[in-house]
């Protein structure tokens, strides 16, 4: 080969050497400029708090920490991914050592077990609605006398209320009166038609006076002295309390004008209210337990008697109804009793309510799956108590969920969501784009 020819393949070699020297830098500066524009770092305590560079939280002085880049696992349960367990919005948080230790995240064991579906609530005393007796007159007339002054006023049956004139009721009780005349003329009489008809007579007069609400012992009375009465008293029907007045003495009434209202307290009723939601869990002849402020200590037992066919448009609640014995009336419309309902017992994965966050939109968990890696989890609840929640669907039993600090996790959850989603095109362009040879 001549010297010309070896001298040209050198400085060829030396070309290719050098152009691919050139290359391999511009590649590398490119991807650590744009590593560096698109790092971002952020608070561990205030983790919407996000800036480009290194440094101290202006919010708590903490030092920020850098975000991440999402794995491809992060990405696919993270926003838009297709896990069976992906939740739209969020992503999956991995935390260093530092951050967990800050956070404070604690958590429990998912446990398969059964429930009990308990249903606490608020009941009120109320008059039985059956055992409310309102004392009217179905003829007009004015009350010359009351016998009762005041609403709240215990009263027995049989005990006189009012004392009314009626002319009405008194030119009644004088046909009765010549109905006895005439029945009395007629007895001695030899036409039986007239016997007949005058039995007649005097039985309608005497009808007229009970459907006026007339008592039996005064028509006796009026037939044994031949006299009319000039007033009727009218009678409580039933012993209780009056929880109506309505009229004063010298006061002039109409037919069916309601008078007193009679409260007979010797049964009651307890109302409550209970959520939609927990209206499944509860049945007519189903048991309770009632504690009253007035008693503590004391557990009454009662069963629902009634559920109410509509729901309270207002409060979405439903009401139901226990019927109680009151002798002595101790339990007095107005009280308030502390309900306690025992549902029927469900099986399923439990954790404690703590563990679930309810978004408005959805209700989820954050499942441990590593040491630091936690991963949020659309679920089902099926059921709660006091302190545990059923999940029905998206969770297994022996998973572990977190519950402390997990509102701190769905904030971190919810921001690299968000950066997940910034498209690619956002970052900044290869400064050495445009001088690649």
């Amino acid at each position: 080969m001549s010297r010309t020819a070896r001298w040209l393949g050198a400085c060829l070699s030396l070309l290719l050497v050098t152009g691919a020297l050139v290359t391999s830098c511009a590649k590398h500066d490119g991807a650590t400029h744009t590593a560096a524009a698109a790092a971002k770092y952020h608070c561990p305590m205030h983790p919407t708090y996000v800036s480009d560079r290194p440094g101290s939280c202006p919010i708590c002085g903490m030092s920020l920490t850098l975000i991440t880049a999402p794995t491809d696992a992060d990405t696919a349960h993270g926003a838009g991914g297709t896990s069976s367990g992906a939740v739209e919005g969020h992503a999956v948080v991995e935390l260093t050592e530092r951050e967990l230790e800050l956070t404070g995240v604690r958590t429990a064991t998912a446990q398969y077990g059964e429930l009990a579906s308990t249903v606490r609530t608020v009941g009120e005393v109320k008059a039985d609605e059956t055992r409310l007796r309102h004392v009217h007159t179905k003829v007009p007339g004015s009350v010359e006398r009351l016998f009762v002054s005041f609403s709240g006023q215990e009263v027995r049956k049989g005990q006189p209320l009012l004392a009314l004139y009626s002319p009405e009721l008194l030119a009644t009780q004088e046909e009765y009166l010549r109905a006895l005349q005439a029945s009395d003329r007629a007895k001695d009489g030899p036409s039986d038609d007239a016997r007949r008809a005058a039995a007649e007579m005097l039985d309608a007069t005497r009808r007229r006076l009970e459907l006026f609400d007339v008592p039996a012992d005064v028509i006796a009375r009026i037939a044994s002295t031949r006299r009319t009465t000039r007033t009727i008293t009218l009678d409580a029907p039933v012993s209780g309390f009056v929880s109506a007045k309505e009229v004063f003495e010298g006061m002039q009434i109409e037919a069916g004008t309601t008078i007193f209202t009679v409260t007979d307290l010797s049964r009651v009723w307890i109302e409550a209210e209970i959520y939609e939601n927990e209206a499944r869990h509860v049945r007519v002849g189903q048991s309770a337990r009632l504690t009253l402020s007035e008693e503590p200590g004391k557990v009454y037992t009662a069963r629902i008697t009634y559920l109410y066919p509509f729901l309270d448009t207002d409060t979405r609640t439903l009401r139901v109804r226990f019927e109680f014995d009151n002798p002595g009336q101790r339990l007095k419309p107005g009280m308030y009793a502390n309900v306690e309902l025992q549902g029927e017992h469900d099986e399923g994965v439990l954790v404690p309510n703590d563990a679930i966050m309810d978004t408005g939109v959805r209700q989820l968990v954050y499942v441990q799956t590593g040491d630091r890696r936690f991963e949020p989890r659309a679920v089902t609840v099926g059921g709660r108590t006091g302190d545990q929640a059923l999940v029905s669907s998206g969770l297994e039993a022996g998973e572990s969920v977190v519950v402390q600090a997990n509102f701190l996790l769905d904030s971190e959850s919810r921001l690299r969501a968000a950066l997940q989603a910034v498209p690619a095109a956002t970052a900044p362009a290869d400064p050495h784009a445009g001088h690649r040879r």
